[in-house]
C-alpha cells in the first residue's frame, strides 16, 4: 500500500469536512441540542418544583375537606393549583393540567357515613387529559391515600366521627334494623372516641387508619447510589448515534457525487489502488465519527453531569461505532445507484436502525419479540455499550460485547462495499 498517498487522501477528507460548517452544525450541534431536550423531558430537570400538574376544585370547605386538600398539596409528587370548576375544565382541555380533582361539597361527611354502609358512596370528580391515562392512575392512588387517612381519622377521633356514630345508631333505632354487628361496632367507635388520645398529644395527629406500609425506593446502578440515574446519558447516546449515522450517509452520498462528476476516475488515475481510495475514505469517516461522539459526550459530562464510569470502555465503543459509521457510509456509496435514490433509502434505513436501536425509546418498552429482533441491529449494541459505561456505571469488560459486535458489523459492511466497488470496476 502507498502509505503517503493513503494518508494524503485521509487528510484531504478531514480538511474538507472541517471546512463545511453546515456539516458540523448538523452532526455536532443538533445532537447536543436535541439530546438536552429529550433528557429534560424524561426527568433530567431539577426535582425541585417538579410533580404532576393537578388542579384542585375544593367545594368541601369543612375541616376534613381542608385536611384532604392540605395533604394533596404537601405531596411532593403533585403540583397542586387551586381552581374553580370552569377554570379546571379549561386547563385540562388545554393540557396545562394533567388532572383536575373535584372535591364535592359535603364529601368528608358523606364518605364517613359510607364507611358504615355500602350505599350512598360519594364520588370525587376526576377530569383528566386522555393522552395521559397513566397519570390518572397515579393521581388516584395518591388521592386514595389522603382520603383514607383523613376520613378514618375523623371517624375514629374527630367530632365528625362522633356525630356520624350517633346518627348511625339513631337510624338503626328508627328503622328497627336488626344488625347487631353494626350496632356493636358503632357503640365501640363511640367508646373509642371517648378515650383520650395520649399518643397524639398537643398538636399531634388525630387517630385514624393510615396506610399499613411504606416503600423504600432504591435505584440500582453500579455507580455511586447518590448519583442516581441521569436521563441525559441515554439521550446523548441516542442522539449522538443518530446524527453521526447521518454523517456516514452524507459521506456515502459524497462518494456517489464524486463518481458522477468524474473526480473519482481522476483520483484512480493517480498511483493509488481502488482499495486504497475506498479505505482512505472509510478511515477519515471513522476518525470524524469518533471525534464527534467524544465531543458530544464532553458536552454531556461538563454541562449535564453525565458520568463516564470507564474511559477505556467508552473509547472502545466510540472506536467501534466510528468504524460502523464508516462501513455504513461505504455500503451506501457501493450499492447506491444515484445520489438522489441512495439518499432517500439511506435516510429511511438510518431512521429504522435508530428507532430499533432504542435511541428514541428505550428498548425495554418494546414488545418481547421486537426486543429479540433488535439484537441483530448494530445500533442496539452501540447504545447499549454507551449506556453500560455511563449511567449504568459498568467497567470496560461490560462494554466488550458491544465493541466486538460493532467491529464485526463494520468489517462486514466494509468488505461488502469493497467487493461491490471492485466488481463494478471490473
Amino acid at each position: 500500500m502507498n502509505t503517503t498517498a493513503f494518508l494524503a487522501l485521509v487528510r484531504k477528507d478531514l480538511i474538507l469536512y472541517i471546512s463545511d460548517r453546515r456539516a458540523l452544525l448538523m452532526h455536532l450541534v443538533l445532537p447536543i441540542v436535541i439530546a438536552a431536550f429529550f433528557g429534560s423531558v424524561f426527568g433530567g430537570g431539577s426535582a425541585k418544583g417538579s410533580g404532576i400538574d393537578v388542579a384542585l376544585v375544593q367545594q368541601d370547605t369543612s375541616a376534613a375537606g381542608n385536611r384532604i386538600a392540605a395533604g394533596l398539596k404537601a405531596d411532593p409528587n403533585l403540583h397542586v393549583t387551586p381552581m374553580d370548576l370552569a377554570q379546571a375544565r379549561a386547563a385540562v382541555r388545554k393540557g396545562s393540567q394533567a388532572v383536575a380533582i373535584v372535591l364535592p361539597a359535603g364529601f368528608a361527611e358523606a364518605a364517613g357515613t359510607a364507611m358504615f354502609s355500602n350505599q350512598d358512596k360519594p364520588a370525587i370528580g376526576l377530569l383528566y387529559d386522555p393522552s395521559q391515562p397513566a397519570v390518572l392512575a397515579m393521581v388516584k392512588g395518591m388521592l386514595t391515600q389522603q382520603v383514607m387517612q383523613v376520613v378514618s381519622a375523623e371517624m375514629f377521633g374527630g367530632p365528625l366521627g362522633r356525630k356520624l356514630a350517633e346518627r348511625g345508631l339513631q337510624r338503626l333505632d328508627e328503622q328497627n334494623v336488626e344488625n347487631p354487628a353494626l350496632r356493636d361496632m358503632l357503640v365501640a367507635v363511640r367508646k373509642y372516641e371517648a378515650q383520650p388520645n395520649k399518643s397524639a398529644g398537643d398538636g399531634g395527629q388525630p387517630r385514624g387508619l393510615a396506610m399499613p406500609f411504606t416503600t423504600q425506593d432504591e435505584g440500582l446502578t453500579s455507580g455511586p447510589v447518590a448519583e442516581g440515574y441521569n436521563p441525559y446519558a441515554h439521550s446523548f447516546s441516542g442522539m449522538g448515534v443518530q446524527f453521526i449515522l447521518f454523517m456516514g450517509v452524507n459521506m456515502g452520498i459524497g462518494m456517489l457525487l464524486t463518481r458522477r462528476s468524474g473526480v473519482w476516475d481522476r483520483t484512480l488515475a493517480a498511483p493509488v489502488t481502488l482499495t486504497e481510495v475506498v479505505l482512505a475514505r472509510a478511515a477519515s469517516a471513522a476518525i470524524i465519527a469518533f471525534c464527534l461522539l467524544c465531543a458530544i459526550f464532553v458536552v454531556a459530562v461538563l454541562a449535564f453531569h453525565v458520568r463516564v464510569s470507564s474511559v477505556p470502555g467508552f473509547l472502545g465503543v466510540a472506536v467501534g461505532f466510528g468504524a460502523l459509521t464508516a462501513g455504513f457510509g461505504l455500503l451506501v456509496a457501493a450499492f447506491g445507484k444515484t445520489p438522489e435514490a441512495a439518499r432517500g433509502i439511506a435516510m429511511f434505513a438510518t431512521l429504522i436502525l435508530v428507532m430499533l436501536g432504542g435511541a428514541w425509546v428505550p428498548t425495554f418498552m418494546f414488545p418481547a419479540w421486537v426486543q429479540q429482533l433488535t439484537l441483530v441491529v448494530p445500533t442496539r449494541w452501540a447504545i447499549g455499550g454507551l449506556d453500560a459505561v455511563t449511567w449504568r456505571g459498568l467497567d470496560a469488560a461490560a462494554a466488550a460485547p458491544a465493541i466486538a459486535v460493532l467491529l464485526g458489523f463494520a468489517l462486514l459492511f466494509t468488505v461488502a462495499a469493497v467487493w461491490r466497488f471492485r466488481s463494478e470496476q471490473a
